[in-house]
């Protein structure tokens, strides 16, 4: 593994046509030692069973998407999403990963409260830090584009995550530094800034913007380079800050699944030390 590669994690969504045992036996060839993870194919797998795949092929899992959902206002459903975090937090605990990545939910129907919204967030939280922090893993919040707020993330901006996060310790609740979704904020810089002095960056991941969205625009996220992104100047934010840990590419695109598996791998990595590195 060259030096460049080193810190390189594979998102498993970028080449979502590779199954888990294809994505292991295909980063293992490329050189490639660390993969983040999504909870359906994993758990259509095995959790136990992926466990051991990636050991046996000596790749670390950097990262388990998605926990989070907490904005509904019926008991009932919030305690189903508790119930389903608690799950989540024991799966990427037998994944041997320390970070849950969380999208905190968007407006439940008929509802305008995004103060609410927020607050609710804050208590699921409260709840499941401890819970996490007993097993090792920390939970990740991810402020995703405003367009997502209505229907996935009432969580926006880096600033609105450090808000939530900083009311619990470091060690259990930090923020996810997603290019995707903070490239158009001038405040991300100094956001960056302020998660790294508080040691609550728990994840920093790549993927570009391009225009024209898709429909649906969640399919939207661009190979690195072809977009709106000054990758160079995130990694320099966030490595100023002291944080040395994994780089995560995580794409959701279809002409990228469209193609072969190893072509696109092989093109993520070229295209990581070109735009990134």
């Amino acid at each position: 593994m060259t030096d460049d590669l080193a810190r390189l994690s594979i998102n498993q969504e970028t080449i979502k046509q590779w199954s888990l045992e294809e994505l292991a036996e295909g980063c293992a060839k490329a050189g490639i030692g660390r993969v983040g993870l999504w909870r359906a194919p994993v758990q259509a797998y095995g959790v136990e069973r992926t466990a051991q795949l990636l050991s046996d092929a000596g790749i670390g899992v950097t990262s388990l998407c998605r926990g989070g959902f907490f904005t509904a206002l019926d008991p009932a459903e919030r305690a189903r999403a508790l119930d389903d975090n608690r799950a989540a937090i024991d799966e990427a605990a037998a994944l041997s990963t320390d970070t849950l990545v969380l999208v905190s939910g968007g407006l439940p129907p008929g509802s305008r409260d995004l103060h609410g919204a927020r607050e609710r967030v804050a208590d699921a939280l409260a709840e499941l830090a401890p819970y996490a922090a007993e097993r090792g893993v920390r939970l990740a919040i991810e402020p995703l584009h405003p367009m997502f707020v209505s229907d996935r993330c009432v969580v926006s901006t880096l600033g609105q995550a450090l808000d939530l996060a900083e009311r619990f310790p470091a060690e259990q609740v930090g923020v996810v530094v997603d290019t995707y979704h903070l490239w158009w904020d001038d405040r991300a810089p100094a956001a960056i800034a302020r998660a790294g002095a508080g040691g609550r960056i728990h994840a920093f991941q790549l993927a570009d913007w391009i225009t024209p969205l898709p429909a649906g625009v969640l399919l939207g996220r661009g190979q690195l380079g072809d977009g709106s992104v000054d990758f160079r100047a995130f990694r320099s934010a966030v490595e100023s800050t002291g944080y040395d840990g994994p780089i995560e590419v995580e794409i959701f695109n279809e002409a990228l699944w469209a193609r072969e598996g190893a072509e696109v791998l092989d093109e993520v990595a070229e295209r990581y030390v070109r735009h990134a590195c």
